[in-house]
């Protein structure tokens, strides 16, 4: 006999799980945007907090303030800075297509520049003209410019769609940031998990977004906007354009900025730029590198659990997928999990303990 219970309860599940597809399915255009204002909301928590506590009773005053703080603080000067290094990018990519910039002749004034004794081992392994080299690097350099020309062509066909994606991540943010503290009960409530664990995944949810964020966005950002100063000092031309990808390169554990200030400072002292290069090494081991060391453990509370070589992979998968977005999200799905793993081998030791001995 059938049990209608059971039937119903299933009946239950299969429908909530078409409807959570279709409602995804239904608001993926703006995923991004949500994505970000939760976390947004999720940063920008403690601000709210603050104001609200001046502001007792008035949420929807301290939602509108912390929100009115984001944008003048974070995001107009994010989009002037990307709009400048969008330009520098542009000029860039249009000196390498008309031959201005040849990145090939560069590496082989630095291969000439090299003594003797590093340059006999790479003839001898077919490296001593760099052809194959020169022809990947430069071509990955062009792919990159080309890239992120064509990304600003794409903002500027679709300025309509962008404003409005923009316009719905603010809208979102503010309901967040006044509803936020009755949203994660309620969302803890609804999972179909224990409570125990449901607020274990949730608190490490949060952790992770703020680690992440602070931890890895802002020092990434502190040390780019270090050696865009750096290189602005040196006189080389793009400057934040080199900064941005130095700010890229510092969301790598085990690689860092200095995959482009090294280079950078090989080529000015190969080409008798010697102040220049020695600047810029003291400026990426004294300055841009203690950067990480001083401000992570001030800006990070506790640790995210995550190794690095993990952080390092789910973040170049994350930003395949999920392009900006996959700097959070990949270090978040490797955190979850972790963390699910972790609960499923607690739960399984304690069932084991407590069964009873023969």
């Amino acid at each position: 006999m059938i049990d209608r219970r059971r039937l119903e309860s299933g009946g239950l599940i299969l429908f909530l799980g078409l409807i959570t597809a279709a409602l995804l399915l239904v608001v993926w255009t703006f995923v991004g945007a949500l994505l970000w204002s939760l976390l947004a909301a999720i940063l920008f928590q403690s601000l709210f907090r603050w104001l609200l506590a001046r502001w007792p009773g008035h949420r929807n005053r301290a939602a509108a303030a912390t929100l009115l703080i984001i944008l003048v603080a974070v995001i107009i000067p994010a989009l002037a800075i990307g709009g400048m290094v969008i330009d520098q990018s542009a000029g860039v990519y249009a000196k390498v297509q008309s031959g201005q910039i040849d990145f090939a002749r560069y590496f082989q004034q630095v291969h000439d520049a090299l003594p003797q004794w590093v340059q006999h081992p790479l003839d001898r392994a077919g490296l001593g003209s760099f052809d194959t080299a020169q022809a990947r690097i430069a071509e990955g350099l062009r792919n990159s410019f080309r890239g992120i020309a064509s990304q600003a062509l794409s903002i500027g066909r679709n300025a309509a769609a962008f404003l409005l994606a923009f316009g719905v991540g603010l809208y979102v943010t503010y309901f967040l940031l006044r509803d936020g503290e009755r949203l994660a009960p309620a969302i803890r409530d609804a999972l179909p998990l224990e409570r125990d664990v449901a607020d274990r995944l949730l608190d490490r949810f949060v952790s992770v977004v703020r680690a992440t964020i602070k931890g890895s966005v802002v020092v990434a950002l502190v040390q780019g906007a270090l050696g865009a100063i750096t290189f602005w000092i040196v006189g080389l031309p793009a400057a934040l354009l080199w900064g941005l990808l130095m700010a890229l390169a510092a969301l790598l554990p085990a690689i860092g900025p200095a995959l482009v200030w090294g280079p950078v400072a090989v080529y000015l002292l190969a080409t008798g730029a010697v102040w220049q290069g020695v600047v810029v090494i003291v400026s990426g081991v004294a300055v841009i590198g203690l950067a990480d060391n001083i401000l992570r453990p001030i800006l990070v509370g506790r640790d995210t659990g995550i190794p690095d070589w993990l952080v390092l992979v789910t973040t170049l998968g994350g930003i395949e997928v999920a392009g900006l977005s996959g700097i959070v999200v990949g270090p978040l799905v490797a955190a979850l999990f972790i963390a699910g793993w972790q609960i499923l081998t607690e739960q399984r030791e304690r069932q084991r303990v407590s069964l009873p001995t023969g």
